[in-house]
């Protein structure tokens, strides 16, 4: 996950498509719309026990532009040319905290599985955050890596959490038997969100390419 690393704004969404590699192929081409929406990065997970489906995440530099994005006509070519039926629903928001679980000195390089959940919670961001530093032991030694912290920009209670995993082995017990401190695990699938997402991933492309 650490192709994130300048990620303050994004726009996430979970969805099935017929052929992952060849909206990859058209997004590649698509870089100066990207960028004249203030995009960045753009990263996409496969997932490992669902065929087509894929989560896409595009870092933005402005919440302005996270706003303008989900209001534009664009948002609904780009599932058009993947071959989506339904409209999915797009997470836009914030980071509120980048969690390393492996410690600066790491030198980890083989990436591991991503379980990533959209959910609301009843907790305000502080008192979940505080619930969340306080199972991190706990989370370490189900295999967590990493825990990201997105709060959505139009609704405090909105979250999506990516955690990185050592293994697809202890993402399955990490899922089967999650920490209480990860209550957001169990919100996922309710109402309009889609169940957890398992994955890894497949593409990162920088958008400027001058950076």
């Amino acid at each position: 996950m650490g192709e994130y690393s300048l990620h303050s704004f994004i726009l996430a969404c979970d969805f099935r498509v017929d052929d992952p590699e060849r909206m990859w192929t058209w997004l590649e081409k698509q870089k100066a719309g990207l960028r004249s929406i203030g995009a960045h990065h753009v990263v996409i997970y496969r997932s490992i026990w669902e065929p087509g489906r894929i989560l896409t995440t595009i870092g933005i530099r402005h919440p302005r532009s996270v706003r303008e994005v989900l209001r534009s006509p664009a948002i609904f070519e780009w599932f058009d040319i993947s071959g989506v039926d339904d409209i999915p629903p797009v997470f836009g928001g914030e980071v509120i905290e980048k969690i390393d679980l492996d410690g600066p000195s790491s030198e980890r390089h083989v990436a591991g599985v991503i379980v990533g959940a959209m959910a609301s919670v009843d907790d305000d961001m502080q008192s979940l955050m505080e619930k969340v530093h306080d199972g991190l032991d706990r989370f370490r030694e189900a295999g967590v890596r990493k825990v990201w912290v997105y709060q959505a920009l139009d609704d405090g209670q909105e979250v999506m959490i990516l955690q990185e995993i050592d293994d697809e082995r202890s993402a399955r017990q990490w899922i089967d038997h999650p920490d209480a401190s990860a209550e957001w695990m169990s919100r996922a699938g309710l109402g309009a969100y889609p169940t957890l997402f398992v994955g890894k991933l497949a593409h990162v492309m920088t958008v400027d390419d001058e950076e």
